[in-house]
């Protein structure tokens, strides 16, 4: 029982409530982040950007910006919750977050806009430091089905958010909705504050962190699984994110109603996420009980085969019902490779090393849309879903080669002991 109340040990036994509070909190953060992406354009217009090419040129640097910023700085946010506490962490982020929001409710400047996203980028990160913390303080034999009810809150957030965009700013206005999403996500902060249970650092830490111990990196045993959950992780987000650019124009060629094309372009984004939160936490259930790699493979190999029939269909019905499927495939990926992560590093670095996890899938998501927009522009529409679907077949041979090797190596030190 005391190994369980210890952070090094097994698990925190505040972990259920804990996970509750970071569902609710990244739900909600997440819902205020991506609000903005419906009227962006339209209050970057009212910042001052005239014409159409500004426009689109400045939203694009504005959203891109927080991206880039927490791209830059997860590791930095894993590896300080790692050594003063992951809950701090999140407490930091939800601030952070509250203030930057509220003010982007006040600039009178593109640049300004600019700017505060910068900061949100780089001071945010409460889904990612939400993941860390479930991660490192849940069971391990439970930590697949934790991370799923996690990521469905996640994914839901987005999901969300753009909906509510699209409603509030007729209402109350642009500014005002900004000034709410703060308000939001000041509630996630106070909810953090008072509600999430972290076990004290253990003492021992404090004597050794005066001994330099080794970098988080030399500290992992066998890094070959996590060199390939971190590559894994980057090709999910860069095959999800390199459909995003073409879908639009995608869905223009399949419909004969053209004033139908916005419409059923969000049905189709939104199906895959539905998809994803729908079997994200019985996917993770599901990979406690047969393996974590094995529905890493399974779902990479299925993504790919769904990929094939959505370069060749002629009804945006079949493409809706396709996305929706392979939604359902990849929900319980990045549970199921966080946890490959948390299985594979010492506690003390887990923080660590899921901080590289994060921003090794915000590459994948700034890389994907760029490619993706590239390959459809002069290659054709087709070309995007087979290229993303030969990527996610390697990803699933490779993943299937490094576990089948690292099973044999494990075999072979246990028949010499």
């Amino acid at each position: 029982m005391a190994q369980a109340n210890t952070e090094h040990g097994s698990y925190n036994v505040h972990w259920r409530r804990n996970l509750a509070v970071c569902f609710a909190g990244s739900f909600s953060t997440l819902i205020a982040m991506t609000l903005l992406l419906p009227f962006l354009p339209l209050y970057v217009e009212q910042l001052g950007a005239e014409g159409h090419a500004a426009i689109v040129q400045w939203s694009g640097i504005a959203y891109g910006a927080t991206f880039f910023a927490a791209a830059l700085v997860a590791p930095l946010w894993g590896r300080l919750g790692d050594r003063y506490g992951r809950k701090l962490m999140l407490v930091r982020a939800s601030f952070g977050m509250a203030i930057c929001m509220s003010l982007t409710g006040m600039v009178q400047s593109v640049w300004q806009l600019v700017l505060l996203r910068l900061l949100i980028g780089f001071a945010g990160g409460y889904s990612s430091g939400s993941t860390i913390l479930v991660a490192m303080q849940t069971p391990k034999d439970r930590s697949g089905w934790a991370l799923g009810v996690l990521s469905a809150g996640i994914t839901a957030g987005s999901l969300v958010g753009p909906l509510l965009g699209g409603a509030l700013p007729p209402l109350i206005g642009i500014r005002a909705t900004f000034l709410l999403a703060g308000g939001v996500i000041l509630l996630a902060f106070l909810a953090t504050t008072f509600l999430i249970k972290e076990n004290p650092r253990p003492a021992a830490g404090k004597a050794a962190s005066t001994e330099k111990p080794k970098g988080g990196w030399a500290q992992i045993p066998d890094k070959r699984p996590v060199v390939a959950m971190l590559a894994t992780g980057m090709l999910l987000s860069f095959a999800t994110m390199s459909i995003e650019p073409i879908i639009t124009v995608y869905v223009q060629q399949l419909i004969e109603d053209q004033s139908r094309v916005t419409l059923i372009s969000g049905v189709v984004m939104s199906a895959a996420a539905l998809g994803a939160i729908l079997s994200a936490s019985r996917l993770g259930k599901l990979a406690d009980r047969i393996g974590h790699w094995n529905v890493i493979i399974a779902a990479l190999a299925v993504s790919a085969l769904l990929l094939i029939p959505q370069a060749f269909v002629t009804q945006s019905w079949q493409l809706i019902g396709l996305r929706f499927l392979m939604g359902l495939a990849l929900g319980g990926l990045l549970p199921c490779i966080t946890s490959v992560i948390r299985h594979n590093v010492p506690d003390g670095v887990g923080g660590n090393v899921l901080g590289l996890s994060i921003s090794a899938q915000y590459v994948g998501q700034v890389a994907g849309p760029l490619l993706g927009g590239f390959v459809g522009g002069h290659f054709g529409m087709r070309a995007v879903f087979l290229g993303t679907s030969v990527l996610m077949a390697g990803g699933a041979a490779y993943n299937w080669l490094v576990q089948s090797r690292r099973t044999r190596a494990m075999l072979a030190e246990a028949g010499k002991s």
